[in-house]
């Protein structure tokens, strides 16, 4: 990372991770240092009121140069995608966003000659012939989904743009992300939100996912730390540019379990749908040792504190908006 005043922007600025990374961002080195740039017609007033915000698409590669003028960017986190769900209804839309709309941010940032990229890829990188346990950093990679694909597509883009352009870009391969401050946003492990809303409101979930599906999974506050810290990490230290990274692994029947601990009445059923085919190609947990190795990774919350911390933030925000609510 530059000087505390080098000028960041971050697409996909209104997504999951997006929306929370910006704000960290802001907190650390400024709100007029952060561009948010996102595609929603009605971000959220946290993102519009504490700093710049701008619309734009990220396959116009026009816009994105003239945000990126506008403002003097030097890092770029490009977060805008569409995700695994969601892309194998839209394979089409997902290549546009998710391809074209990466490949315009690493032209800019190598003929604008910026410090840093960073692009996320994803478990959905592996496939069903991946090993399942503790699956490494470099194995057999070959997804069958659509969103799969573009990430490993997108790996080797970015390998491509730092062997051939001198280009300093990182990519982290998020597991299931669970927050507390955004809704799922058409995920294969949105069940790992959802279930939080439905426990508290309903004491009742039905899963799209089996009982025992398990996956790994990371708390918003890590992934969000594991962002940051991987961009800061001394590039002399890094022998690679993607790296695996988690804090735990649960299956659905675990996460019930530990929420029931909470919440005695809950309930929660079980009805596959399409997304268990797509689950059921994704490693049950990964080895991140390459990224605690090279750059000191280390997770902080684990099931039992993540679960605690997701029941009391929901219930307070949902009791925030119904009291809100009640007001009007």
């Amino acid at each position: 990372m530059v000087d505390n005043n080098c000028k960041i922007m971050v697409t996909g600025a209104t997504g999951q991770i997006g929306s929370e990374l910006v704000l960290e961002l802001r907190s650390k080195y400024g709100n007029d240092n952060i561009i948010a740039v996102g595609h929603r017609t009605q971000p959220e007033e946290d993102l519009l009121n504490s700093g710049p915000f701008e619309f734009a698409d990220t396959t116009n590669k026009q816009a994105l140069s003239d945000i990126i003028d506008k403002y003097n960017i030097k890092v770029i986190y490009h977060l805008a995608s569409l995700l695994s769900a969601v892309g194998e209804n839209k394979p089409d839309l997902l290549w546009d966003i998710n391809m074209i709309g990466l490949k315009n941010v690493l032209d800019l940032a190598r003929d604008k000659h910026m410090a840093q990229v960073f692009w996320p890829s994803s478990i959905a990188a592996f496939g069903p012939t991946t090993p399942k346990d503790n699956t490494p950093n470099e194995t057999i990679m070959r997804p069958n989904t659509i969103y799969g694909v573009s990430k490993v597509a997108g790996e080797l883009l970015c390998e491509y743009y730092h062997h051939k352009y001198g280009l300093d870009v990182r990519s982290l391969r998020y597991p299931g992300i669970i927050s507390s401050e955004t809704l799922p946003g058409g995920g294969t492990t949105d069940y790992a939100v959802d279930i939080f809303y439905q426990a508290i409101e309903k004491q009742k979930y039905i899963s799209f996912v089996s009982e025992s599906t398990t996956l790994p999974m990371m708390y918003m506050p890590d992934c969000i730390k594991a962002t940051i810290e991987l961009m800061l990490a001394d590039k002399n230290n890094l022998k690679h540019q993607c790296f695996n990274v988690t804090a735990m692994s649960f299956s659905v029947s675990e996460l019930a379990k530990e929420i029931k601990k909470h919440i005695p009445d809950f309930v929660c059923d079980y009805k596959p749908d399409y997304r268990q085919t797509i689950a059921d190609t994704w490693p049950k947990s990964i080895d991140d040792g390459l990224a605690r190795q090279e750059w000191g990774w280390q997770p902080s919350f684990d099931l039992s504190k993540t679960v605690k911390y997701m029941l009391e933030k929901i219930d307070l925000k949902l009791s925030k908006e119904k009291e809100a609510t009640c007001q009007k």
